[in-house]
């Protein structure tokens, strides 16, 4: 893991599908997450529980604060997955596709080799058992009739009259050696996205952005503020180890921000034990670094 997290090079594909900044890349995800804050949202199905919604897996979708972010950083780029990928498979053909086929029954036969091993270890262990539980039985026989004459039947010869002479479901249903016909989550390695892609539109952002930058540019994590009904909750460090200390909300710099909205952000984040951020960028004022943020945090005494 380690190996393949330090052969990560930027700038990194982003891809560009329905409207979405999506990563199908484990080894990207991580690098980004360890090097410059991002996180994402895992949204997609694991195989072996595709209807469930609360563990997700890849890809990961970036908001389009975090995408713009790395763009503008040349950190990664934008690629419009729909039409290189149409490009790409239109001549998909001869030896590419051969080798393509041949890379799935290589995956199909590793994955019923596995399958195959897990069966016998299974199966193993369940005679084991069996085994086990015929001595007991047996034992217990004995201590309780002593006197019992000996019949020439031993606890070995038990097991193997009681044991079915058919073979084993599991081990009919594994004797097959052609390969398992596999679905692929993508149709090519992400490492195969293209390095100079034809220019993709900046993924569009609005005023939470400035806010967005600020925060990363302090060391905060952001996360979509969705739970919480605000543009962003704000961690100290990794979300995985930390609890979000503020709420963020952006707007313009001129807004007209209504009253109930500053109350109930303040009553919500100080219900959670966390403050309300809320922030706008003025566009007239001058600033060395080129943007000058204004921030408040809302916090509702007496509670």
């Amino acid at each position: 893991m380690a190996e393949a997290y330090d052969s990560v090079s930027e700038p990194i594909p982003i891809s560009l599908i329905a409207g979405r900044y999506l990563l199908f890349d484990v080894n990207v995800v991580t690098y980004l997450r360890r090097t410059h804050n991002i996180c994402g949202s895992l949204i997609g199905g694991i195989p072996q529980a595709p209807q469930q919604n609360m563990f997700l897996g890849l890809p990961v979708e970036l908001m389009p604060e975090e995408a713009a972010l790395l763009v503008k950083k040349e950190i990664g780029y934008i690629v419009d997955d729909v039409a290189w990928h149409t490009q790409r498979f239109n001549t998909f053909e001869g030896e590419d596709r051969q080798k393509y086929l041949a890379s799935l029954r290589s995956q199909g036969l590793k994955a019923r080799k596995t399958a195959q091993f897990a069966a016998r270890k299974r199966a193993d262990h369940g005679l084991r058992k069996l085994v086990a539980k015929k001595a007991i039985e047996s034992d217990s026989s004995e201590d309780e009739s002593p006197d019992t004459p000996f019949d020439g039947t031993s606890s070995d010869a038990l097991y193997d009259v009681d044991r079915p002479s058919s073979p084993a479901p599991s081990s009919i249903a594994f004797a097959s050696s052609e390969p398992y016909a596999l679905t692929p989550s993508t149709s090519y390695s992400p490492s195969s996205l293209p390095q100079n892609s034809s220019p993709a539109p900046d993924p569009p952002v609005g005023p939470g952005y400035a806010l967005f930058e600020l925060l990363q540019s302090r060391g905060y994590f952001m996360m979509p503020g969705l739970r919480f009904g605000c543009n962003f909750n704000v961690y100290p460090g990794d979300p995985l180890r930390f609890h979000a200390h503020f709420l963020a909300n952006a707007y313009e710099f001129d807004e007209e921000i209504p009253l109930i909205d500053l109350i109930g952000g303040g009553r919500l984040g100080t219900s959670v034990k966390k403050g309300f951020v809320i922030g706008g960028e003025d566009l007239d004022a001058e600033a060395e670094s080129g943007r000058k943020m204004r921030t408040f945090c809302i916090e509702w005494g007496g509670m």
